[in-house]
């Protein structure tokens, strides 16, 4: 039975003052082996992204099947106001719980990170800047790549194939790239010329690397609109990050791109002393931010994106036409073939 009237029913929802969301996923089932270190390195993780972000961020944790200790480690910085919204469940795989992380909350950005990363300070107003001056910017990772940029950036490459917006520019952060290199456990992920050459867009003075990666990464919120999955076959890996990460920016004709500098770092699972000096020299956010993103819809026919995305990277993987695109973007004969 029923008495009266839900004093809800009808109502709208209030507006909230965030507009950047962050997702994470946590998944550490014990404290053996693959795992020994996994709590600290999220400690290292969720405490540097309160540090380094502004106070108009709204924090989302999907606890992915995670063992008590972590459990209740969760439930404490939910208790304790430092994350607004913690999702509990059993091992549902990694994509899966984005999925339930990025629905039932609408925000100008979404941030989608696995809970081995370590924030550094401007990592948003960076990520910001690349946003606001190239509208194309689908997603932005604040972790550069020089090998990023030719992995679903086609249609960057043919847009600005004869632009002089698109070049190849010194490295800015070689040092960053040999800490991504040893925190994926592959010392030779990059060789001297991926060090000493980076693809950049150069818009207004903003530099953007071309390519992302997907451990952090933000997105615009309309990338997600249409994505037309709900759910994913794979506890981690397959052709899940591909579908639901990587490829919607680009149905929709806008560019995945990273940071010029790196505002990140990517942990691994083995705790090294370093990490707590970097952590230790972060500097707290106070920034009181009101910033609203005009992002205009980008559209894109379907021929269109068969030419930019099949048709094209089938040229541009000719080996001759490679080098010649590499030296006409300002790569010398030695860098263009060993690149």
């Amino acid at each position: 039975m029923r008495i009266g009237f839900n004093p809800n029913k009808d109502k709208q929802l209030t507006s909230t003052d965030f507009f950047h969301h962050v997702v994470i996923p946590v998944y550490i089932p014990n404290h053996e082996y693959y795992f020994k270190d996994s709590f600290r390195i999220l400690k290292y993780c969720l405490q540097s992204l309160f540090k380094t972000s502004h106070n108009k961020t709204f924090f989302t944790i999907i606890n992915n099947g995670s063992d008590k200790i972590v459990v209740d480690y969760l439930n404490t910085l939910l208790a304790d106001g430092f994350i607004h919204e913690l999702i509990h469940t059993t091992n549902i795989g990694k994509l899966n719980a984005i999925l339930k992380g990025i629905t039932g909350q609408k925000f100008q950005l979404i941030t989608i990170s696995d809970a081995d990363v370590l924030f550094l300070n401007d990592w948003q107003n960076e990520t910001y800047k690349i946003f606001k001056h190239l509208p194309k910017a689908g997603v932005v990772c604040p972790t550069p790549s020089s090998k990023s940029f030719n992995d679903k950036t086609f249609n960057i490459l043919s847009e600005l194939f004869f632009s002089n917006k698109l070049k190849f520019v010194d490295v800015q952060n070689p040092n960053a790239l040999t800490s991504f290199a040893h925190s994926i456990g592959n010392s030779k992920f990059y060789n001297e010329y991926h060090l000493q050459k980076i693809l950049v867009v150069n818009q207004d003075d903003v530099k953007a690397v071309v390519g992302a990666g997907h451990f952090v990464a933000t997105y615009r919120c309309d990338v997600f609109n249409e994505i037309g999955i709900t759910h994913s076959n794979y506890v981690l890996g397959g052709d899940s990050e591909n579908k639901i990460l990587d490829t919607p920016s680009i149905k929709r004709g806008l560019w995945r791109l990273s940071t010029y500098d790196n505002y990140a770092f990517h942990l691994g699972n083995v705790e090294e002393p370093w990490m707590d000096i970097a952590y230790n020299d972060l500097k707290s956010n106070d920034d009181n931010l009101d910033i609203k993103f005009n992002f205009k819809s980008v559209k894109i026919s379907s021929l269109e994106y068969w030419l930019k995305n099949t048709i094209f990277p089938k040229l541009i993987y000719r080996k001759k036409l490679r080098r010649f695109f590499l030296r006409y973007k300002g790569l010398t004969k030695e860098q263009a073939n060993n690149y």
